[in-house]
C-alpha cells in the first residue's frame, strides 16, 4: 500500500465523522472546499473512499453544482451579480469593465492568480444594484459592494489586479462609495456600513 500524501491525510481527517449511506456527500464537498478553496483529484478520491462511492459519482456531483471548483481559486474573487435588478442598472457594463481591466474571461482569473471574476446569482439585496461580492478566502472576507458605477468597478479591479487585499479595497470609499454589506469585515471597514 503506498504512503498517503499529506493532502490526502488532511482531507481524510476533515471527513472522519462522515459515513457511507448517510447522504453526506454535499457536506463533505463543502467542508473540503471551505478548507482548501477547491476540490482536488486527491480530495475526490478520498471523499469517494470515505463515503463508499465511485470517484466518477463524486465528480458528477461536483460538476453539477456551479459553486464547486476543481481548480484553485484566485486570491480574491469578484462575484458579478447576474440578477435582473443588476442587469437593469448597467450590470453588464460593470461586468465588461471588470473583465477588461483584469484581462480575463468570466469564471477566470488573472495570470498571476491575484484576482478572478465569477458569476454570482442574485442574493436578494437588489436595492444595492448593481453590485458585486468581494471574497478573499485567506481572510474569510466576504462583502457586497453595491451601487457600483463602471468607474468604481474599474478602480476595484485595478486595485485587486495590482495586489491590494480585499480589506484594503473595501476600506477605500472611492471604490465602494460607502455601499458595503458584509459579515466578515474588519472593524475599520464596517464602520457605518449596514450588515446583512
Amino acid at each position: 500500500m503506498p504512503l498517503e500524501t499529506e493532502a490526502k491525510a488532511q482531507v481524510r481527517a476533515l471527513l472522519a465523522d462522515l459515513r457511507p449511506g448517510h447522504g453526506d456527500l454535499l457536506a463533505a464537498l463543502h467542508r473540503v472546499q471551505h478548507e482548501f478553496g477547491y476540490l482536488s483529484g486527491d480530495a475526490i478520491e478520498v471523499t469517494a473512499q470515505q463515503l463508499g462511492l465511485f470517484p466518477a459519482h463524486v465528480y458528477g456531483v461536483i460538476t453539477y453544482y456551479a459553486e464547486f471548483r476543481l481548480e484553485p481559486p484566485a486570491r480574491v474573487d469578484i462575484r458579478w451579480c447576474s440578477g435582473p435588478a443588476c442587469r437593469a442598472r448597467n450590470g453588464g457594463g460593470i461586468r465588461d469593465a471588470i473583465l477588461a481591466t483584469l484581462g480575463c474571461a468570466m469564471d477566470g482569473m488573472t495570470a498571476d492568480g491575484r484576482a478572478g471574476v465569477r458569476l454570482g446569482q442574485c442574493n436578494g439585496t437588489c436595492e444595492l444594484a448593481p453590485q458585486v461580492w468581494v471574497e478573499e478566502r485567506a481572510t474569510h472576507t466576504n462583502a457586497i459592494v453595491g451601487g457600483l458605477t463602471a468607474a468604481r468597478a474599474v478602480r476595484l479591479a485595478r486595485a485587486l489586479r495590482d495586489g491590494a487585499t480585499a480589506a484594503a479595497v473595501l476600506a477605500d470609499s472611492t471604490i465602494t462609495g460607502g455601499a458595503i454589506v458584509g459579515d466578515a469585515l474588519p472593524d475599520t471597514v464596517t464602520a457605518g456600513a449596514t450588515h446583512a
